[in-house]
């Protein structure tokens, strides 16, 4: 699997940690849905769909922690018989991104913890100022999510 960028400088930290945390699959996003980085994926359509939903878990967590116990959830995980997400925030200058990550046996939360908090450390020294309300979304996003979104539940 190849690792594909939208932002230079989200290559080398985002690699260092596939490789040490022996991640499965990987994708840094913006907390709107939008793809920095992501390793692991065999179709684009897979990407945008992780994406929205990583948002929506973050974004629905995070208020049902403020809901139930006055601060939101933030870091986020599922351990299945085979399969293990993480969905954590990383803040960086000027805002905040989410690492979602899938691991299985050849990795543990452990492992994936470690490296997560030295991709974040990593990724701060190298991320530029990020305004965390000004995403860059393409001019068609609202398109294209709505298109994403009909397949995705078989509409399209």
């Amino acid at each position: 699997m190849k690792l594909q960028v939208a932002a230079d400088w989200v290559e080398a930290p985002l690699k260092a940690f596939v490789g040490e945390a022996r991640a499965e699959i990987a994708v840094l996003l913006h907390p709107t849905g939008q793809v920095l980085g992501q390793f692991g994926f065999a179709r684009s359509v897979d990407v945008v769909t992780a994406c929205a939903l990583g948002a929506a878990i973050h974004a629905s967590s995070g208020e049902l922690g403020k809901q139930l116990d006055g601060k939101p959830f933030t870091v986020m995980h599922y351990a299945g018989p085979h399969k293990q997400m993480f969905l954590a925030p990383v803040p960086i200058d000027g805002g905040t991104l989410l690492l979602l990550t899938v691991f299985d046996d050849e990795s543990s939360l452990g492992l994936v913890q470690i490296f997560f908090k030295e991709f974040c450390a990593a990724l701060a020294k190298v991320a530029p100022q990020w305004k965390g309300a000004e995403a860059a979304l393409a001019t068609d996003f609202e398109n294209e999510l709505n298109k994403n979104l009909a397949v995705m539940f078989g509409r399209g």
